[in-house]
Order: structure tokens, then sequence, then C-alpha cells
């Protein structure tokens, strides 16, 4: 199950939890006003979950492609993991659903406060277009291999601040 809380203030290690002491929870519902959705979906089987189907077919997400997180398989490794951690927004929504591993989702409330939101696998989240949101790892990075699956109606190149980030092809899936 998901977990979400407000950040503290701290500049260390952007892996760390960051949890406000005492720490002040978010809710599902208090993502759900700010218009982030989440799901928890059978990532063992995402290639023949009908509920995931149900998802795509329901938000007309047509296409969606796979990109794993990990020194060995993501080209500029480093680059990429700072320009995940720059505040960044899109025009549309960000689906994410994670199939291994863990990381941090970090988006921002209606008074500019930081909300981490702890992402494992089978979860699914959707940022809404214009929200401002980053990325990055948790504390378990050396210990796995973090693949996603990038989700949207159209197909495009999927850029983060920089562009450094790239779907360069499209996976259309019936």
């Amino acid at each position: 199950m998901v977990e979400a809380w407000y950040m503290d203030e701290s500049q260390e290690d952007q892996r760390a939890p960051h949890r406000l002491e005492p720490n002040r929870a978010v809710s599902l519902e208090q993502l759900r006003r700010l218009g982030v959705a989440y799901r928890r979906l059978d990532a063992d089987n995402y290639e023949t979950d009908p509920r995931l189907k149900e998802i795509r077919e329901a938000e007309n997400y047509s296409w969606m492609d796979i990109v794993t997180i990990h020194k060995d398989k993501l080209p500029n490794y480093e680059e990429k993991i700072k320009t995940f951690y720059e505040e960044h927004l899109h025009l549309d929504d960000e689906i994410r659903y994670i199939l291994d591993g863990s990381g941090y989702f970090d988006v921002r409330d209606k008074d500019d406060k930081w909300i981490r939101i702890s992402m494992e696998k089978g979860d699914m989240i959707t940022l809404p277009a214009g929200i401002y949101h980053r990325f990055t790892l948790d504390e378990n990075v050396c210990y796995h291999k973090l693949p996603y699956v990038l989700m949207t109606n159209r197909c495009h190149k999927f850029s983060f601040i920089s562009s450094a980030v790239t779907a360069s092809h499209c996976h259309v899936y019936p």
C-alpha cells in the first residue's frame, strides 16, 4: 500500500525518506484532491493483467514503454538520476507503474509544500498535467533495478526538464 507524507526541508541525500518530526502523513484522499490517482496492480502479470487492460481502455492509454533505472541499463545513469530529481511539470498526465524496486515521487501541494509518495512494485500513480513533481530512487538503490511503465494516450516523446530522458519509440498495445 502506498504511503505519503510531508517532507522536511533537508538538502541531505535525496534518497532518504525526509519525514517531518513528528511525521505528517498524507492520505490517499488528500492526494486525490491534488489530482493524484493511485492504484495497486499485479506487477508480476502486467502483460496479461485484466485490471491494467481495463484501466488502459478506460483512460485511452494506447501507448506504453518500459524504462529500467539501473546503472547497467540506463545510459548516462548519474546524469539522468539528477535530471529526474529536478522539479518539473508536464502538459499531459504522467502515468507510472512500478514493475519492481522502489522509489519516491514528490509532488507540491496547493501551498507549495513537498509531499513524498513512496512507490514500490505494483504501485501505479497518475500525476495530473501541470503539477510540479520530481522522482528519485530510495535508499534501496544498490539492491535492485527499477523498471517502470510509461503510459499515455498518444505517442510522443516524454521529456524531463532538459529532455535528457526520452522515449524514442512507441509500442501500441491492443
